[in-house]
C-alpha cells in the first residue's frame, strides 16, 4: 500500500516581504524564527480570547514563508491576515502553483509527531501519490483543520502544546495572555480526542453530545465515517470508569493517543 499522498485538501498561502517574519510573529502561537529550510513549524492563529481560528504548518522557502493550511480555510485566513497587515511591508498571496505531499514510510520531519512522516511543498505538476493519509493521521489521533472547529476551543484543550505548536517564551501574540494563563495554572480540563464507533457504523453528527452514565462528557467536533474527534472533559471521562460511552444509541470508543497522554502523565 502506498505511503505517499498528494494532500489535495491542503492549500498554500505565501507571506513574503521584508517584514514577513515580524508580522507573523505578533499573530501566531509559535516562534516564526524556528522555521528553517527543511524544518517547518506548526502553529495556529487564535481569537483574542485564545480560541483556535486556523492551524497550519509554516515552511521557510527562499525569501518567503509558505503556510500549509486546510484548503477550505485559506480564503478566510488570507482575509484575517490582510486585516492585520495595515502598513506592514508584507505581501500575501495564494500559491496555486504549489501543492502538499505527505510521505509516511518512516519517521519524518513533521514537527507535530514524527510518525506522521514528512510533509513537503512541491510544484503542483510534480505532486503525486494516492496513499490514505487521512487514515494514517486518524490512527495516530492527530487533529488538524476542521477537527478544531472555528472559534470553538482553546489552544491547550486542542493539544497544541503537546503537538509543539505553542512557544511560551516568544512574547506576545493574539490570544497569548489566556493561553499562557491556562498553561501556568494548569486549568485545561478538556482535550480533543479521537473517537470511533464500536460497531463500525457511521458516527453521529457534529455537535452531538457524548455521554457516559447519562452524564455529558463532551461533544463531537468532526466526523470521518466511523471515526472522528470529540472535545472531552478528562475529569468526567476518568470518573466514568468502565461505563459505556455513547452518542444516542451509538456506542463509542474514546482513544487516548500516546503522543498526548505520555506528556500529560509526565
Amino acid at each position: 500500500m502506498s505511503k505517499i499522498a498528494h494532500l489535495s485538501d491542503r492549500a498554500i498561502l505565501s507571506v513574503s516581504g521584508p517584514e514577513a517574519r515580524a508580522f507573523l510573529q505578533g499573530l501566531i502561537t509559535n516562534d516564526v524564527e524556528a522555521a528553517k529550510p527543511g524544518h517547518p513549524i506548526y502553529a495556529a492563529m487564535l481569537t483574542p480570547q485564545g480560541k483556535i481560528l486556523f492551524d497550519f504548518l509554516i515552511f521557510h522557502s527562499g525569501g518567503e514563508l509558505l503556510l500549509d493550511v486546510d484548503a477550505p480555510q485559506r480564503a478566510a485566513l488570507l482575509k484575517r491576515l490582510t486585516m492585520y497587515r495595515l502598513r506592514a511591508k508584507v505581501e500575501l498571496k495564494p500559491r496555486d502553483d504549489l501543492a502538499v505531499v505527505a510521505r509516511w514510510d518512516a519517521a519524518g520531519s513533521d514537527p507535530r509527531e514524527a510518525r506522521l512522516g514528512s510533509r513537503e511543498i512541491v510544484a503542483v505538476d510534480a505532486a503525486s501519490g494516492s496513499g490514505d493519509y487521512l487514515s494514517h493521521r486518524l490512527a495516530l489521533g492527530v487533529p488538524e483543520g476542521a477537527d478544531f472547529g472555528q472559534d470553538k476551543m482553546f489552544a491547550l484543550d486542542a493539544g497544541l502544546d503537546e503537538l509543539r505548536g505553542v512557544a511560551f517564551d516568544k512574547g506576545c501574540y493574539v490570544g497569548q495572555e489566556l493561553t499562557a494563563r491556562m498553561k501556568h495554572r494548569g486549568t485545561a480540563r478538556k482535550r480533543l480526542l479521537p473517537i470511533e464507533t464500536l460497531d463500525g457504523g457511521a458516527l453521529p453528527a457534529v455537535d452531538s453530545a457524548v455521554m457516559a452514565d447519562d452524564r455529558d462528557i463532551g461533544e463531537i467536533i468532526s466526523v470521518y465515517g466511523n471515526r472522528g474527534f470529540a472535545l472531552i472533559r478528562l475529569d468526567r471521562l476518568e470518573e466514568a470508569g468502565d461505563a459505556a460511552v455513547r452518542v444516542g444509541e451509538t456506542g463509542l470508543r474514546v482513544v487516548k493517543p500516546s503522543w498526548l497522554f505520555s506528556q500529560l502523565s509526565a
